[in-house]
């Protein structure tokens, strides 16, 4: 048994040493077979291509062919291999379709529906059909890629030629038919795929489009009833006020469907806008954040916060009711169409603001009356939610008015015995909302309920709404103010602007930006906002044709837009680029900026504008060759004198023989050069004068520029001594008085010389330099004085311009006549 089991025990052991070595050395030889396999027939093709190549050319030209639509079917097949991008679009119709019904049905349900109901169905239309429009054109993209992808398919079945060709040699024929089969399989299974998916997208764009179509029928649905409406309103949906119908009793349901629909519509409204409420917050942070950081900051650096605070009382006494005001009341503008029980929930937040500045800041007469008026805005706001129109709706508006008019017509009693008391025009504005509120009445009277729902709202609203957009004007100017101080004592651009001229064109712009959104608040409230948009964009888009040019308002609008910018532009830079020049403290480094380039700017801003504006405007750029043509033969006629100054604009801006703060002299004119335009320059001179020169006479005439290469000027005195003075004498004394003075140039150094002699006097020419042509008339002054001074104690007598005459009479008397008195020794005959 031993005997048997040793040899056993052996053969096993020598089995466990050597068999995981042969099983390595197994897998070994595998790889390399694998490897060699596929290198040969990487050779193989490229022998039978090479065969190929060297045999026959056609089958040659086929297989590429075949490759060419192996490599495109491929292609096909991959941009399928994640599917279509059509699964958020599949899921998102039927909920669009059940909103529509829904639409549908609470159009067709309250049949005394309010306009403002119309307008929120209407506004719910445009949300869809704007989806559905941008699914269209997503599906159309789709859909034009599965139409190529099938061209190029039906393609390859319409080659005869690679189909049905047999190759003569017997070896490339095998390969050529088993290539053609690869690839006949492949467009099989591409060719299914793509018809597929160009089924299921004309499913779904058919979905689309019968969701968009029932939009569109909806919409114009929802148009023929306001349409409708406002033929009612006007002619008058009830009788007069005394004659009730009872069809409209109905406030129960009118305030069970306000509700669901207003609900419903905030529900998807802060679900669907939820970037535009992140913006919002953003804002929102941004503006209190910065209001507050101004004021904190201007307490904690300014030399003068009390001087400071009193220009910005608002923000320094109630900064958190002003940093929050001013998004309030902005923030629904950035929402398009959003519900009216959100615009309505920011508005009533806005006036609570406003009323505890009131109470805080003006009359209490005021905060009286207003505080009355907000009580009504709450009624009013509850009357511009219902969805149909009621009796009980009307009487409510009915006293709303009688109480608004009762209120103003008091609170304009009390502006009328104290208008200063009271904001400037605080009395215009009340007559105006007592004007509006007693139309209201007579319409509710008259049976015009809707009209006068809709006027008695609008004033009241628009009223509070230009209060609101006084505080933030002051709120955002007083800001501006902070900003402005906090940056004036550093070296920036901010400290190098005039505060009080920017305060003034930033509250300038403030209002014109606050009238727009007061009577885009005013369309809105008279829910006329669409229909002005749609008129004024047809107007402005309506394309026109005169004379065989097309054009539209609304690129004339466009051209002069950016020509204003330009404008703007061209004045903002100028300006810039004059202040960096004024602060510079060296008068040398001053002269070397080329404050005159401002022209090459300002004309430079002005062609980019101009082109800008053409482009921007879609004109048509071969009518620009007519308008040069024009302009060309106007020149020849009649603009001769103005191309040529402005000509010499562009020569002076290039050439520089002048520039802005030169002191010259042209047709017997001198002064200073303030401003060279592009048409003409002005010069001040030394009266106070400002002359406006044409640029064409800079050019043509001759100009003497005094500080064309330095501000230094040459001074040029005649000083006269009686003869018999020491002409030694008085040349020292004046060089003396010359060479003493700080303020005279030492290069070129001071020269006297003796200039003439007269019977009477010794005539000396003084020549010296003046390093600041600007103070030559007081260095003038001073040496003349320090001259008299001078010779006046050293006993040297100025020339007198008197002459004595001495006559001799024959009586052998002399007689002394000169201009001092009369003549001495005059016999009385003669006298």
């Amino acid at each position: 048994m031993q005997k048997i089991f040793k040899p056993f025990l052996l053969i096993i052991t020598l089995l466990a040493i050597f068999l995981p070595d042969a099983k390595a050395q197994t897998n070994h030889v595998n790889v390399r077979s694998l490897s060699a396999k596929q290198r040969k027939a990487m050779h193989s093709r490229d022998s039978l291509l090479r065969t190929f190549n060297g045999a026959d050319t056609s089958v040659n030209n086929l297989l590429q062919r075949l490759e060419q639509y192996n490599t495109s079917f491929n292609q096909i097949k991959n941009n399928f291999s994640d599917g279509l991008d059509t699964a958020d679009i599949g899921e998102k119709v039927p909920s669009t379709l059940r909103r529509l019904n829904k639409i549908k049905d609470q159009a067709n349900t309250h049949k005394a529906s309010t306009l403002r109901y119309l307008f929120v169905l209407r506004d719910n239309l445009d949300h869809i059909q704007g989806r559905l429009e941008g699914w269209q054109k997503d599906l159309d993209a789709i859909n034009n890629k599965l139409v190529v992808n099938q061209k190029e398919l039906i393609k390859f079945t319409k080659d005869s030629l690679l189909l049905k060709t047999i190759p003569s040699d017997s070896v490339l024929r095998m390969t050529f038919f088993d290539r053609r089969k690869a690839v006949i399989l492949l467009w099989i299974t591409t060719d299914s795929i793509n018809r597929r998916n160009l089924f299921k997208i004309n499913l779904l764009q058919n979905r689309v489009a019968v969701a968009y179509a029932s939009a569109l029928d909806e919409t114009d649905l929802i148009d023929t009833k306001v349409g409708r409406f406002a033929e009612r309103a006007f002619q008058g949906e009830f009788g007069y006020l005394w004659d009730i119908d009872p069809q409209y009793n109905n406030i129960r349901s009118s305030i069970a469907g306000t509700i669901s629909l207003n609900s419903t519509q905030l529900y998807y409204f802060i679900r669907k806008e939820t970037t535009l409420h992140f913006i919002s917050l953003v804002f929102f942070v941004l503006v209190v954040g910065w209001i507050t950081y101004n004021r904190e900051k201007t307490k904690r650096e300014s030399e003068s916060p009390d001087l400071i605070f009193k220009q910005a009382n608002y923000i320094y006494r109630y900064p958190i009711l002003s940093s929050m005001l001013v998004p309030i009341a902005i923030i629904p503008y950035f929402y398009d169409h959003p519900p009216v029980i959100f615009l309505e929930c920011f508005f009533l937040t806005s006036l609570i603001l406003v009323m505890i500045l009131v109470k805080k800041v003006f009359h209490p007469d005021l905060f009286t009356a207003l505080s009355q008026l907000f009580c009504l805005t709450i009624v009013y706001s509850a009357s511009n939610l219902l969805i149909q129109i009621t009796n009980l709706d009307r009487f409510v508006i009915l006293f709303l008015s009688i109480a608004a008019i009762i209120i103003a017509f008091r609170l304009n009693k009390k502006v009328n015995a104290a208008p200063d008391d009271y904001p400037k025009n605080t009395g215009f504005v009340i007559k105006i909302f007592i004007g509006l509120q007693i139309l209201a009445l007579v319409c509710d009277i008259s049976g015009r309920f809707s009209l006068a729902k809709i006027i008695s709202i609008t004033a009241t609203y628009n009223l509070w709404f230009l209060i609101s957009l006084y505080f933030v004007v002051e709120i955002i100017s007083q800001g501006i103010l902070l900003q402005l101080q906090t940056k004036k004592d550093t070296d920036n651009i901010v400290s190098w602007i005039d505060q009080a001229l920017l305060q003034v064109k930033f509250r300038k712009i403030l209002n014109v930006l606050a009238t727009l959104l007061w009577l885009f608040f005013l369309f809105q409230n008279l829910n006329v906002d669409d229909a002005a948009t749609d008129y004024v964009t047809d107007l402005l888009d309506q394309p026109r044709t005169v004379g065989g040019a097309s054009f539209t308002f609304g690129g004339f609008v466009i051209f002069i837009a950016v020509i204003w910018l330009s404008s703007v532009l061209s004045k903002i830079i100028s300006y810039f680029y004059d202040i960096s020049a004024q602060r510079s403290t060296d008068i040398d480094a001053l002269k070397k900026k080329n404050r005159t380039s401002t022209l090459l700017i300002r004309i430079g801003v002005f062609t980019l504008g101009f082109f800008l504006a053409v482009f921007a405007s879609n004109f048509p750029l071969d009518k620009i060759t007519i308008i040069i043509s024009a302009f060309g033969i106007g020149i020849g006629f009649g603009l001769q004198n103005i191309v040529n100054n402005l000509v010499s604009g562009l020569i002076l801006a290039f050439e520089k023989p002048v520039q802005i703060g030169d002191i010259i002299e042209v047709d017997n004119r001198s002064g200073t050069i303030t401003e060279i335009g592009i048409r003409s320059s002005k010069i001040a001179t030394s009266d106070g004068a400002e002359v406006i020169v044409p640029n064409g006479d800079l050019i043509s005439h001759h100009v003497i520029n005094w500080t064309l290469s330095n501000n230094n000027r040459r001074i040029e005195l005649i000083i006269s001594v009686k003869y018999g003075s020491d002409l030694e004498k008085v040349k020292t004394l004046l060089l003396d008085v010359l060479n003493t003075r700080e303020d005279i140039m030492t290069e070129p150094h001071p020269l006297v010389f003796l200039h003439n002699l007269t019977g009477s006097s010794a005539d000396f020419r003084i020549l010296f330099w003046a390093d600041d042509i600007n103070r030559w008339l007081e260095l003038k002054d001073h040496v003349l004085s320090d001259i008299f001074i001078s010779f006046d104690k050293a006993g040297i007598e100025l020339a007198s311009t008197a002459q004595d005459l001495h006559l001799k009479l024959p009586d052998g008397k002399t007689i002394n006549i000169d201009n001092n008195g009369p003549p001495e020794n005059l016999p009385e005959k003669s006298k």
